[in-house]
């Protein structure tokens, strides 16, 4: 079997295909519905939000306006519909005034309107807009609170519907009786579309009752406000069945699952095996990066599940407990988690990378491992362990020269994980 020449230029090319697979501009196009009767109004937010409205323009034929929110960063310039960047992952008061906007857009809507809404992931910190008992800092506060404890992306967006005038199917039901027609690109695993970007135009199966448990289950305290607001329970979220919902058609047009595929090709193109573990792997980072690890040692020294040269694929959503304060983000910290755990062992290698460009405090997608990362690391003053524990991955690989660096990708289907051994 070849084996790649350059193992960084090869795990680097298995990023760049994941990437490429979720590119607004190759699969937005074919999913676009029909031009209504009346008016087309775009509404959208996420991370690849812009980039699909540049896409919609660049293919719809007629009249249409909008205005969608992506994050700082991640604009593109439209004709037609209006681009406004905003805070993620703590939203701020653009990606709150954007969304009162959206909100107001699709009420206007008509029973000959079409409302397009381009969701994808990210859009649940963009499109802020706190139920009326609630403040836009009081919201913040709970965020920073979620984002601090572990919890995954499914017990977020779970107390973010609740305290929402727009998510959780409130978007969609706000244009109705206008047609609905959303298209998602998801950065969840297992795809649920009620949890993509917190839903907004999907009926919701969570309550009141399920957001106040993951706050208490996470040992967060909530401002009194928030804490009366879902005592109260009032106007549950739309759920599956309700009338306001009848006209909405939710599409996904990308996932992590097509990501890893177009990586797996790359692989196999160049005469290494691919073992997809799947797009749902979750846990804290670095215990999931000494589980890889322990894949890795086996392939190489038993063969076990494959023999080398193989690449190990995966994708998910890890989460960090932050103990200190360091920089990074999940993917640097799965990284820094295996490559202590493999400990500098020969033939091994391994990148990892948020899809939208950005891995946590930094402005990195995440990092390569070599078998001499962490020397390097050590020869550059600092001390792998002390750094991980402080939650200061990040300083690792800037240290080791081994930071992946590709600026906002304008899409986001979640993370991106090989390890390649030779």
């Amino acid at each position: 079997m070849l084996q790649p020449a350059d193992p960084r230029s090869f795990l680097r090319a298995l990023f760049d295909a994941a990437i490429g697979a979720a590119d607004p501009a190759r699969i937005v196009p074919v999913h676009l519905p029909a031009a209504p009767k009346g008016r087309t109004i775009v509404l959208g937010a996420g991370k690849a939000s812009a980039a699909m409205a540049k896409a919609t323009e660049d293919h719809w034929r007629g009249p249409l306006e909008g205005l969608v929110v992506t994050r700082y960063g991640h604009g593109v310039p439209c004709r037609h519909i209006e681009i406004v960047e905003a805070s993620h992952p703590v939203p701020d008061e653009r990606g709150f005034d954007a969304a009162r906007r959206i909100l107001e857009l699709a009420k206007s809507a008509g029973p000959d309107d079409l409302v397009l809404c381009l969701i994808s992931g990210g859009g649940s910190a963009l499109l802020t807009l706190p139920a009326e008992d609630i403040s836009l800092a009081d919201k913040q506060a709970v965020n920073r609170a979620l984002l601090a404890s572990g919890a995954d992306i499914g017990e977020m967006n779970t107390v973010r519907k609740h305290l929402s005038a727009i998510k959780g199917g409130r978007l969609a039901a706000a244009a109705h009786p206008a047609r609905v027609v959303s298209l998602i690109i998801s950065d969840v695993a297992g795809d649920d579309l009620s949890t993509i970007g917190s839903g907004p135009t999907v009926a919701d199966p969570t309550t009141f009752a399920d957001a106040a448990a993951v706050l208490a289950r996470r040992g967060i305290e909530p401002p009194a406000s928030i804490a009366a607001h879902l005592a109260a329970a009032v106007e549950e979220t739309p759920k599956p069945g309700d009338a306001r919902l009848a006209n909405v058609t939710n599409i996904l047009i990308a996932s992590a699952a097509g990501s890893l595929d177009a990586a797996a090709t790359i692989a196999r193109d160049a005469g290494v095996t691919p073992l997809v573990l799947g797009d749902a792997i979750e846990g804290e980072a670095r215990e999931v990066g000494k589980v890889m690890a322990g894949i890795a040692h086996s392939v190489r020294s038993h063969g076990q599940p494959l023999a080398a040269p193989a690449v190990i694929i995966s994708g998910g959503e890890t989460t960090v407990t932050v103990r200190g304060k360091g920089r990074g983000g999940r993917n640097t910290e799965f990284l820094a988690g295996l490559a202590i755990a493999l400990g500098g062992a020969p033939g091994i290698w391994a990148i990892a990378g948020d899809t939208d460009g950005i891995d946590g405090s930094e402005p990195n997608a995440g990092a390569i491992v070599t078998p001499d990362t962490l020397a390097r690391a050590r020869a550059g003053g600092v001390d792998p362990h002390r750094a991980l524990a402080g939650n200061d991955a990040w300083s690792i690989f800037s240290a080791a020269g081994d930071l992946v660096i590709t600026g906002p990708t304008l899409t986001n289907v979640n993370d991106f994980r090989a390890i390649l051994v030779l």
